[in-house]
């Protein structure tokens, strides 16, 4: 597949500037650095390679973001990369963490530690993908809808959407810890592992072992709450 075929046509239409961190391409393969200068050129955004504290800062239509890009999780390092997006997000306005989740075990170990470092849900906001590739694409597109947002002046909407989503997270919130033994950890382990309340309520108690930190016991009183009526109906939900 063709870089230019993987973006929307308009974004080739809307010249930009991209500044990569000099050390963050130092570490990357050949190959892959030549697969973004190619993806830019495509899509028409020129490269620089200069000392910036983010990994990637993107100029388009008049609006700036930055990016850390996690290439590779794991336990040696995962202190470092939670630790310097709590020192980032206090310096960029639009920062956005793309984390390459290949396997099983990189996902449990980022869910375990995004809440241990207790991070405030989307801020910043963290992008899961699946291979290099697939994050700059998510990059770019994140960076192409910020442009036409900053073009279109649909800020005030945009604020009015993150508010009527912090209440939805909310309800969410109050709803599900109001079933017994069930914290806010539990909540937000759940929110992001399976979704909704009408999903947890589908799932199996071995799926939520399977996808959260929960313990046997909290899977199992989530399970009958929402199967049994005599369970379900002996908490009261506020």
């Amino acid at each position: 597949m063709k870089p230019a075929d993987r973006i929307p046509a308009k974004a080739t239409n809307s010249a930009g500037f991209c500044m990569m961190r000099n050390t963050w391409r130092d570490e990357q393969h050949p190959s892959f650095i030549n697969f973004i200068s190619n993806f830019l050129t495509a899509n028409s955004f020129r490269l620089k390679f200069v000392s910036i504290p983010a990994d990637f800062i993107f100029n388009c239509g008049g609006s700036s973001v930055a990016f850390i890009f996690v290439t590779s999780l794991d336990s040696t390092n995962v202190s470092q990369i939670f630790g310097r997006t709590q020192i980032l997000k206090q310096q960029f306005a639009h920062l956005y963490v793309i984390c390459t989740l290949p396997t099983k075990e990189q996902n449990n170990l980022f869910v375990r530690s995004y809440f241990n470092f207790g991070l405030e849900l989307g801020k910043p906001a963290f992008v899961l993908v699946k291979d290099l590739e697939m994050g700059f694409e998510k990059m770019l597109r994140i960076v192409y809808a910020r442009g036409v947002c900053k073009r279109e002046d649909v800020t005030t909407k945009l604020k009015a959407q993150r508010e009527q989503y912090v209440q939805t997270v909310g309800v969410f919130q109050r709803v599900i810890t109001s079933i017994p033994g069930v914290d806010n950890h539990d909540a937000n382990a759940l929110n992001q592992a399976v979704g909704s309340i009408e999903a947890i309520a589908k799932e199996s108690k071995d799926h939520i072992l399977e996808n959260t930190d929960l313990s046997a016991d909290k899977a199992e009183v989530l399970s009958r709450f929402f199967r049994d009526q005599k369970f379900y109906l002996s908490p009261k939900i506020n």
